[in-house]
């Protein structure tokens, strides 16, 4: 053998038992935060096979740790394969007149799976909605202009799409022989009138007075203004031309009048929306619904504004669901004075659901199970208390908790999933169906 491979045969044996000891330690280590006390204690048996004997304690009986339903009264193998840990007797004393699922965890453990804990608080709290919505036009600001009677378009104002018009600004002007006859008649039988107001056959003077008030409430009924008639009784003369005015204030979303263009009264002229009031529209969750209400407030952002807020209301919340987003669609009105918000924009809406004072603890605290949610209580000495709790609304990163705990008490917030393991174990050993 050479002097190279007495060298290595000398570290190899030097290195074995050094390697034998890490192991054990690193097995003690993992087997008392996963599987609890009682897998330490098994840690302590084999320490024992190396000449290391444990404190003497008490032997209840032995479990599967995999099964722990299964007991035997000497240690071994399990039917499983798994070798049997014991189940001590202090252990249960410990744990006598604590609540069902009760583990302790020695300061070591704790901080080897990462516990950590806070303490509950009641205050003022609001659930908060945030959603994408879309800028729309508010569907009860569109005017479509229509004339009642048949005519030529003459002159027109109102020339290109998206001018702005106000209320009473003049669209184009009509010439229309309908017209022209309603005002000649109206010119007559005012005529009529005044000539036969001083007869001295009441039922002739009634009935021009009729005529009149008939040839008037004709001219009314196809859009003639009180201004136009008071020019045709001041001319005395029908007037060729009539001028359609605009009924609303609004942006001319559809125009389709062109001089000399032959109009009836089926023809869609044109289309005035009015945006100084916008709708958006937006969808919440099924779990959100409890939280929105008709009437509620609303604040809403733009990419085009981040520095500004815009505060409107819900305004409708549709009475059906869509089965393939489960969501609700809502729609919420804004005032748009400015004309800022343009239909068709992005915008983040936030809806805020006061309350009032409430119990909360963070989401990362509650376990759900689906069947139950658990908080754990953190007790002194090193014990761990597991306690099922209602939940309430869903905040951003905390949740409400209805019934099950009370404010100052403590309660774990990270680790709590391996705590929970250990509870289901201890409780099975001990019987308890978790």
């Amino acid at each position: 053998m050479t002097i190279f491979e007495r060298a290595k045969l000398f570290l190899t044996l030097a290195l074995v038992p050094a390697a034998l000891a890490a192991g054990l330690a690193y097995r003690h280590e993992i087997l008392g935060w996963v599987r609890g006390p009682a897998a330490e204690e098994q840690t302590g048996h084999d320490m024992a096979a190396m000449g290391q004997p444990p404190a003497e304690r008490k032997v209840l009986y032995w479990y599967d740790s995999m099964n722990p339903g299964y007991r035997s009264d000497k240690p071994g193998v399990a039917p499983d394969g798994m070798q049997l840990v014991p189940r001590y007797a202090d252990e249960a004393v410990a744990l006598a007149g604590k609540a069902p699922g009760t583990v302790r965890l020695t300061p070591e453990k704790q901080q080897l799976i990462g516990v950590r804990t806070t303490t509950v608080v009641a205050e003022p709290v609001a659930q908060t909605i945030r959603a994408v919505g879309l800028v729309e036009i508010d569907e009860t600001r569109i005017a479509h202009v229509h004339t009642k009677v048949s005519g030529w378009a003459r002159q027109v104002f109102v020339d290109f799409t998206w001018q702005h018009v106000h209320r009473g600004e003049p669209l184009f002007t009509l010439y229309s022989p309908e017209l022209v006859s309603a005002q000649q008649e109206y010119l007559i039988a005012r005529r009529g009138k005044e000539e036969l107001a001083g007869t001295s056959y009441p039922e002739v003077a009634k009935n021009s007075e009729s005529l009149l008030r008939a040839a008037r409430e004709r001219m009314k009924l196809w859009d003639v203004t009180e201004e136009q008639v008071a020019a045709l009784e001041a001319s005395g003369a029908p007037q060729e031309e009539l001028t359609v005015y605009s009924p609303v204030s609004g942006h001319v979303s559809v125009r389709n009048v062109f001089p000399n263009q032959f109009i009836t009264p089926e023809s869609d002229l044109y289309t005035i929306v009015d945006h100084s009031r916008v709708w958006v529209q937006t969808q919440i969750y099924e779990y959100e619904l409890e939280a929105v209400r008709v009437g509620q407030p609303a604040t809403m952002t733009a990419a085009a504004f981040p520095e500004r807020v815009f505060r409107g209301r819900v305004m409708y919340v549709t009475p059906h669901l869509d089965m393939m987003t489960r969501t609700v669609d809502v729609r919420l009105e804004f005032p748009n004075p400015e004309f800022a918000l343009k239909p068709g924009m992005f915008a983040n809406v936030t809806l805020e659901n006061p309350l009032g004072r409430q119990v909360v603890v963070p989401r990362e605290a509650v376990l759900d199970t689906g069947a139950r949610q658990l908080v754990f209580l953190a007790l002194p000495d090193g014990y761990f208390e597991p306690r099922q709790v209602k939940l309430g609304a869903r905040l951003e990163e905390r949740v409400v908790i209805l019934e099950g705990l009370r404010p100052g008490e403590t309660i774990v917030t990270s680790g709590a999933f391996l705590i929970d393991s250990e509870s289901q174990l201890s409780a099975a050993t001990a019987g308890m169906k978790h």
